[in-house]
């Protein structure tokens, strides 16, 4: 085997990753970049050069694969590079679809015998031939014989593939409401370049069907005829497809085509497995297309994902006529929340987010049915249900799993002690007196165990298990209290010893990552700062929850190295993106306590600040509020010599420690960040609200800045907005975001104000 340069390989499950990365590994391929999601795989390729090979698998997530795919073709570094996809056994693949990007492809089950001799010949092309474009996909069988050299035609089939893709990746996003629906529906028209495009689908209190979503370009009518006219649409939905893209032909009477003066259409049933219709997806446009086969390809995988989403939501509103919520308590039942369950961590796995479950068990429950009967129980369970969904968020899940056993989700968990507070505040809120009809109280507590994914376990019966082996603790321990799982000291130890070992090597091993996360103006939510935050992606365990090893890194005291490879990184990326744009962005960096214990860190900073040539005026430290003068008694003096040096100082959640007003008076703080454990209760909780509006007035009256965290709905941008905080940061308006998606996210930015907005020095 030559020597090739390496090869990156990604895929979601890890036995496909490891099938794909043994047939490279065992014949000496160097280097071989393994990633399980599409973020990862551009994180690996930021610190490496141009590879011989890139295999994608295209599993969980197919359209941002493709997307993925295509973005990566349109590099000169990858313009030549053979790519080659790996399809699920059982997936129906429109492999048209692939023809624009991939040289080859082949079946899950044909990795071990027909990957590398495809990946051979796949290398042995692209080195003697001088064609700039991919390779036509072979055809599908057992073991496919090598694909011809096909030149893909020109440059507008090119186009409409790349946009072909766009549209692929952006409806893998989109959900199966209304919104969602509507917002696939102007993703087809407007990456496909079409006039108008209409979604039916069967309803079973309407007798015709029904017009879910609908686009229509500025200059056409915004309403179309009448189902019962339109010829093309019956012939769909009797189960026909109707596809007249390079000229139309036929069916000249129908209401559409005629209304519209259409050049050409496409009318597609919608439907599920068992080929039942569902609906129909209906597009048009004034002008022929160039390429029908390529237009008409995309087209019938959009049809395909629609048809889903219809079927996803038929099933849900079956589903709740079978009683998928409980009668009493109008929550989900256990069904639909171990259906609710399986999917978080489905999104957990691609995200690499923490998530905690809860267990809440009423105390002494029984009684209260034996004494005041059942009806009385029932009324207790109502009021049970409405006091934990008052307490959580909108996006988190309340269930009655079995009765008088509730679950919770709880969703975006940043800090294990977010949970702990939610926890005792159920204890809290269950204790208050319960008044019956007839004028009297009824007293009930509850006990709650609480288990953590990814770090007690990473499957959903293992995490209700270990949420409930802590619930039982709490009762153990006298009831009305709450418990985290704790697995065997002996064997946690063990863990924790190994992960040390792990984390020594993560940063030399080049498996540590800086997310980003913006922060915008609350009046105008510009972007005007960023938080850095520490990722560490390892290749057997995956994404490792930053709430478990930096407890680690802080006790076995790696946290000071980290640390400053975080802020050299962070530096470095925002000088960049500094020359790049000409944006003057706020980077904020934390410090820990163990950091703020070394003597040489006013120093490390200095020279980090120096090596990167990165201006401190445009640094934030944060220093959380849970350390104190007494943990480390230097503090004061080091934070001033940070503001000497010219760098902000920031308190971070705000409101979570036991620091006085006077110690807070004293810190050269230049900004607060109110905790969002606070934020999240906007709307839920009075007495939270409160103390956010105190905070706000309290940092204004100091002269100081405000930013709250974890603001996730509107609800939360109105409260803060209307209260004067300065700035937000949350999930509302993005994600914390890997080096290049971030970059995008400039580049978007400095597009927009291109258009007539100057960038605006926010430091």
């Amino acid at each position: 085997m030559p020597d090739f340069p390496g090869v990156l390989i990604l895929a979601a499950q890890r036995d496909v990753r490891r099938d794909m990365f043994d047939a490279f590994d065992h014949v000496g391929f160097r280097p071989i970049l393994a990633a399980r999601d599409v973020a990862q795989a551009e994180s690996l390729l930021l610190d490496e050069p141009p590879l011989a090979l890139v295999v994608l698998a295209l599993e969980a997530d197919p359209g941002r694969v493709l997307g993925f795919a295509h973005a990566l073709r349109s590099r000169p570094a990858y313009r030549d590079t053979p790519m080659i996809a790996v399809v699920d056994d059982t997936a129906a693949m429109d492999t048209r679809l692939l023809a624009p990007v991939f040289n080859d492809w082949l079946r899950r089950a044909s990795i071990r015998s027909e990957l590398l001799p495809r990946a051979t010949r796949s290398i042995g092309d692209a080195t003697t031939s001088a064609a700039a474009t991919p390779a036509a996909v072979a055809q599908e069988s057992p073991v496919a014989a090598a694909p011809a050299s096909v030149t893909v035609p020109a440059l507008a089939r090119h186009d409409l593939a790349s946009r072909a893709l766009s549209m692929v990746a952006a409806l893998a996003g989109c959900s199966s409401d209304d919104a969602g629906l509507a917002d696939g529906v102007a993703t087809v028209a407007n990456t496909l370049e079409f006039d108008v495009v209409s979604l039916w689908a069967f309803q079973p209190e309407h007798e015709e069907p029904v017009e879910l979503a609908r686009f229509c370009a500025p200059n056409l009518p915004a309403e179309g005829p009448s189902a019962t006219q339109q010829g093309l649409l019956k012939v769909a939905l009797r189960g026909d497809a109707v596809v007249a893209l390079e000229s139309v032909r036929g069916l000249g009477s129908d209401a559409l085509v005629q209304t519209l003066e259409l050049g050409a259409y496409a009318a597609l049933p919608l439907m599920d497995e068992r080929r039942v219709v569902l609906g129909a997806l209906v597009a048009g446009r004034r002008e022929p297309v160039a390429d029908a086969a390529t237009m008409e390809a995309a087209l019938r995988t959009g049809a395909n994902r629609f048809a889903s989403a219809l079927e996803l939501r038929a099933a849900r509103e079956q589903g709740r006529a079978r009683g998928l919520l409980d009668a009493v308590t109008a929550l989900p039942n256990r069904l639909l929340f171990n259906d609710r369950l399986d999917t978080n961590i489905r999104e957990a796995h691609r995200t690499g987010e923490c998530f905690a479950v809860m267990f809440v068990d009423l105390d002494r429950f029984k009684s209260i049915n034996d004494s005041l009967g059942h009806a009385t129980g029932d009324l207790v369970l109502a009021a049970v249900a409405r006091r934990l969904q008052s307490n959580v968020r909108a996006s988190d899940t309340v269930a009655r799993y079995a009765g008088d056993e509730f679950t919770v989700i709880l969703r975006h968990i940043i800090k294990r002690d977010d949970v702990l507070r939610i926890a005792e505040k159920i204890v809290q809120v269950m204790e208050s007196p319960l008044m019956l009809g007839d004028g009297s109280e009824l007293q009930i507590t509850a006990s709650i165990g609480v288990s953590f994914f990814p770090d007690d376990a990473s499957d959903s019966e293992m995490l209700l298990r270990h949420a409930d082996e802590a619930m039982y603790g709490a009762k153990s321990l006298g009831r009305n209290n709450f418990q985290v799982y704790a697995s065997n000291p002996d064997t946690m130890q063990q863990q924790h010893v190994a992960l040390k070992s792990k984390l020594r090597h993560a940063e030399r091993n080049n498996e540590l990552r800086v997310y980003y996360q913006p922060q915008v103006r609350a009046d105008s939510e510009d972007i005007v700062g960023m938080e850095a935050l520490v990722r560490w992606e390892h290749p057997e365990l995956g994404t490792i929850s930053p709430a478990f090893f930096i407890p680690l890194a802080e006790a076995s005291g790696l946290i000071v190295s980290i640390g400053a490879w975080v802020l050299r990184t962070a530096c470095i990326h925002a000088r960049a993106w500094q020359e790049a744009h000409g944006f003057n962005l706020r980077l904020g960096v934390n410090l820990s306590a163990v950091q703020l214990m070394q003597p040489s860190l006013v120093e490390t900073v200095a020279d980090i600040l120096a090596e990167t040539g990165f201006d401190p005026q445009h640094l934030e430290l944060e220093v959380t509020e849970s350390i104190s003068v007494k943990t480390v008694p230097n503090l004061v003096e080091s934070l001033d010599a940070l503001h000497a040096l010219g760098c902000r100082i920031a308190i971070d959640d705000f409101g979570t420690g036991a620091a006085s007003l006077d110690y807070l008076r004293r810190l050269p703080a230049d900004r607060i960040k109110i905790d969002q454990s606070f934020v999240r209760n906007i709307g839920v909780d009075p007495d939270d609200e409160a103390i956010v509006r105190a905070t706000i007035d309290m940092a204004h009256r100091l002269k100081r800045g405000v930013v709250a965290e974890g603001v996730e709905i509107e609800q939360h941008l109105d409260f803060l907005r209307a209260n004067g905080c300065d700035e937000l940061q949350g999930y509302l308006f993005c994600r914390p975001l890997p080096q290049l998606a971030f970059d995008k996210l400039l580049n978007e930015r400095a597009r927009i104000l291109a258009g007539g907005l100057a960038p605006v020095d926010h430091a």
